[in-house]
Order: C-alpha cells, then structure tokens, then sequence
C-alpha cells in the first residue's frame, strides 16, 4: 500500500480554522479598550476655584452640563455631538428637549474662567428660557482643599 495518496486526489478539509479569527478578536478588543477611555474625556475649560459643597444628584441621572469654553463656544452634553461648538439657538433647542423629557434634571453650568461674565449669564438666561429651574455651576476645589470636582449650586 502506498503510503502517499495519489496525485490530484487530495481531502478538502471543511472545517473552518478559527484561530486567526479569535487572534483578529482579540486584538479589536485591546485597541477598543484602550481608544473607549480617550473618548470620554470633556470640553477643555479652565474651571474656577471656589470651597463649595458638592451638590446631591441622583444617581441614575446625569446632569445636564453647558460648557463654555474661554473662546465663549457653547457646548451641550446632549446631541450627536457633544463635543462640538453649538449657537444659541441650538443650544436652547437641545435643553428645551432634555428638561422636557426629564423636567428634574440637574442642570449645571460649566464656564471657563476667562470667558467674560456677561457670556455666562447669557447661557443662564438661556438655560432658563429651556425650563431649568435650578442652575449650579462647576468648578474646581481651592488649592488648599482636597483635589476633588466640587459643584457648587445657585440658589
């Protein structure tokens, strides 16, 4: 008996080799986990300092945050993309909507310290005309204070 099967007279194998498809998995798992984290992080504003007691929110619910940035942009953390300059008409659009699904949402405003005061009032008024009926703002603890984000409230 020949120990070599005859020319052209090959098994096709038909089972499908998943190794390489574990290894193509695995290696989307590790860029995703690493990429996930880079894509959570805010609007770059330069928060004020202030000793303010940290407000209560609920736990399930995320506040509603207006940043403005030094440049005096809005940005929402509602939308398709939150991290995109929005206008003032835009920015009411989008609070009207989120407070009118979800009318006891904190909502906090979020300002750059350079930005002119007149700027922040502005986003309050706007906030406001949406239906919020409570404001806080965000900023950052005193150098003396422990380094945690403290959210003080506007009554």
């Amino acid at each position: 008996m020949p120990a070599v099967a005859p020319r052209g007279k090959r098994r096709l194998l038909g089972e499908i080799n998943v190794v390489p498809y574990i290894d193509v998995m695995l290696v989307l798992l590790i860029i995703f986990m690493i990429t996930a984290p880079l894509l959570t992080q805010g609007i770059k504003v330069d928060l004020p300092k202030a000793a303010a007691e940290p407000l209560s929110l609920q736990r399930n619910q995320d506040p509603l945050v207006m940043s403005i940035d030094a440049q005096g942009r809005l940005y929402l953390n509602v939308g398709a993309h939150p991290r995109e300059p929005i206008d003032d008409d835009t920015a009411l659009i989008r609070a009207t909507v989120a407070l009118r699904r979800e009318p006891q949402r904190a909502v906090l405003v979020n300002g750059d310290q350079a930005v002119s005061y007149g700027r922040v009032v502005q986003a309050m008024v706007l906030l406001q005309n949406a239906g919020a009926h409570q404001l806080g703002f965000e900023t950052d603890q005193l150098a003396n204070a422990p380094k945690s984000r403290a959210r003080g409230a506007h009554p």
